[in-house]
């Protein structure tokens, strides 16, 4: 009771901690001009190590006091730290040439730049809730802007003449901040924030201070930074100035669209065309499934039941001659009473957090906000999982229902965070600001054992407190002999067969998926990404049902882990794509990154195992039900 009492003080602070979320264009902050506007930095990204780093890892011009920024559990999880900075911009009013700092190199600090500069990390600022983009033109169309998320730290070059390479950082930012202002309150709301990176090498009268006057960028002459042209070479004893325009535009977005152009897909038109054609595909097989399958499960019944009735049938063959042996109980039934409640629980929380998506409460602009809820919900789903395996237990007579709870409460769970650990401690090893902090760690564990343990307790004494369900047919005492079986319905052969079809239904779907996660860019389709997880149902449901039938129709009575295991096999495609998405279209080089990839998508794997295995089975426990209870059985 103490733990669980704890459990909900940490869920408390958690939910504190969220700022609540809002739908985009709910919460604008409406400034006048001259307002001070905060410009916060975030974590250091790069798609070649997919190691984040926080933003004063290197030796940036730092405030007079650095004040980190209250993540959700979210951020945390996903090695956001968002902090303030020494930018501050004033409302509509422009700057030129504004100095930030000085910064002497040193080797460590040359080689720290260096080392970020080669691995192509990226700069990431917040104003306003808005992150920070780069427009880039995109030379294959004409007029069409694309926005990439942060500006690279530097870049590499080579000097006219030279044959060595050398590191350059961008020390001059040029801002816009694009503002819809309104003509009545004279107010503004911030809809835009982008910026254009340049390396230059500042030049100075006299002895350096605060006010000293550049002569390579300077608002008295007008003089701007427009090139890169006499960049700013990153080695040990050079002095870098940092430096910054920032000029505000007035726009005709309004506040509640500003976002649009963040989630505006640079592939739409072959994102559009390709669901569509999964969708079409996927929908005219599963369609074809059904109806041969209750055509012809139709006319075995009819057949059946019409020779019984004129004492015509002399030998029973096919799904019926198993009928003594169809509901015994199978080999390991505990483990599958686990795995059934928890693809229960996952279903669930997968379910609720696409319905939420939907509705707009988990845009991008809650930053965090999908992987928290998606954490809580499968904390709360514990409820589900505990019913769904004492239930099954039931059924399958068995009596200890305490032991099934305390299974299904640790067993899955564990798997994930053991591995979940020690991927985390290898991103440690890297000084990486994506390790969780222990606090973090430690109150992922209290929700585990004070909320989700019990609710799993709970779930399980509700279900096994339910009469057990009754078998349509009677199970025999001795087990018949299972012939032997054609080659195509060699279990191996058919379960690998199962999950084909369950994987096209989303391995489209799942490129977006892959390129938002380790590319960093937004994914806000979720409209498309529900209707393709209904259609994953219903595909695993009917594939896994008509493999069934077949293993019957060929005597073979053991259709419980196979009917799991089917549709769950289309996790092992999942991995094979992600392997084949890692090898062509990641540049991820260090042993470390392709280590964090494989073990992640691992877990995403295994979750999708569970997922889709609790689907298949279930539609099996329901048909073999259902055709058992249709026939006449003496």
């Amino acid at each position: 009771m103490a733990i669980s009492i704890f459990a909900c003080i940490v869920f408390f602070f958690l939910i504190t901690n969220v700022h609540g979320f809002y739908l985009p264009g709910v919460a604008p902050q409406d400034f006048q001009m001259g307002d001070a506007l905060m410009v916060k930095v975030n974590k250091l990204t790069s798609t070649k190590t997919q190691l984040p780093y926080s933003y004063y890892s290197l030796p940036y011009c730092r405030p007079g006091h650095i004040v980190d920024s209250a993540e959700n559990l979210g951020e945390v999880l996903r090695g956001d730290r968002i902090e303030n900075s020494p930018f501050v911009f004033k409302m509509r009013e422009s700057q030129m040439c504004a100095a930030v700092c000085r910064v002497k190199l040193d080797e460590k600090s040359a080689k720290a730049f260096k080392e970020k500069i080669a691995d192509e990390y990226r700069v990431n600022m917040i104003l306003d809730n808005l992150p920070l983009v780069v427009p880039v033109q995109r030379p294959d169309q004409e007029n069409v802007v694309v926005y990439q998320h942060g500006f690279h730290v530097g870049l590499k070059g080579i000097f006219v003449g030279s044959k060595e390479e050398k590191y350059f950082i961008h020390n001059h930012l040029t801002f816009t901040v694009r503002f819809h202002r309104d003509v009545e309150t004279d107010s503004s709301r911030i809809v835009g924030f982008e910026v254009k990176p340049f390396s230059i090498k500042h030049e100075y009268e006299g002895q350096w201070n605060e006010k000293a006057r550049l002569t390579t960028c300077d608002p008295h002459t007008k003089r701007a930074v427009t090139n890169s042209e006499s960049p700013q070479e990153v080695e040990a004893g050079n002095e870098i100035i940092f430096t910054y325009d920032v000029d505000f535009q007035e726009s005709e977005v309004k506040w509640a669209s500003r976002w649009d152009t963040y989630l505006l897909m640079a592939d739409d038109q072959i994102h559009w065309f390709s669901i569509v054609n999964s969708m079409m595909i996927v929908l005219f097989l599963s369609g074809m499934v059904a109806m041969i399958m209750l055509r012809t499960l139709y006319r075995d019944i009819s057949n059946y039941n019409q020779l019984e009735t004129h004492e015509e049938v002399l030998e029973e063959t096919g799904w019926k001659l198993v009928h003594g042996d169809v509901f015994r109980p199978p080999t390991n039934p505990d483990l599958l009473c686990v795995y059934a409640g928890t693809g229960v629980q996952c279903f669930g929380m997968i379910l609720v957090t696409m319905i939420f998506a939907c509705l707009g409460f988990l845009s991008p602009s809650n930053r965090g906000g999908l992987m928290t809820a998606m954490l809580l919900l499968w904390v709360f789903m514990g409820l589900l999982a505990g019913y769904a395996s004492a239930r099954l237990y039931k059924t399958l007579r068995g009596t200890e229902w305490k032991k099934i709870a305390l299974k299904t409460a640790f067993m899955f769970p564990a798997i994930v965070f053991v591995a979940f650990f020690v991927l985390n401690a290898i991103i440690w090893g890297q000084k990486s600001s994506g390790a969780v902090p222990f606090g973090t760690m430690f109150a992922l564990v209290i929700l585990w054992f004070g909320i989700s343990v019990p609710l799993v307790f709970i779930g399980s004494y509700i279900g096994f407190r339910k009469p057990a369900m009754e078998d349509p047919v009677k199970t025999s005492k001795i087990p018949r002999q299972i012939p032997i079986q054609a080659w195509y319905m060699n279990p191996i052969f058919s379960i690998l067969i199962g999950g084909i079809l369950p994987f096209g239904a989303v391995f489209i779907e799942l490129f977006f998926i892959l390129t938002s996660i380790w590319l960093h860019q937004f994914y806000y389709i979720f409209g498309f990404l529900f209707i393709v997880f209904i259609i994953l149902i219903i595909t695993c449901a009917e594939i896994t049902v008509v493999l069934c039938y077949f293993q019957l129709c060929s005597e073979d009575y053991q259709w419980w882990w196979r009917s799991y295991l089917t549709s769950g096999s289309s996790a092992v495609y999942l991995f094979l794509y992600a392997a084949f998405y890692f090898y062509t279209k990641l540049e991820i080089t260090r042993l470390v990154s392709a280590i964090l990839y494989f073990g992640y998508m691992l877990i995403v794997s295994y979750v999708f195992f569970v997922f889709t295995g609790a689907i298949g089975f279930y539609a099996c426990f329901w048909f073999t039900r259902l055709i058992y209870s249709s026939v006449k059985i003496d």
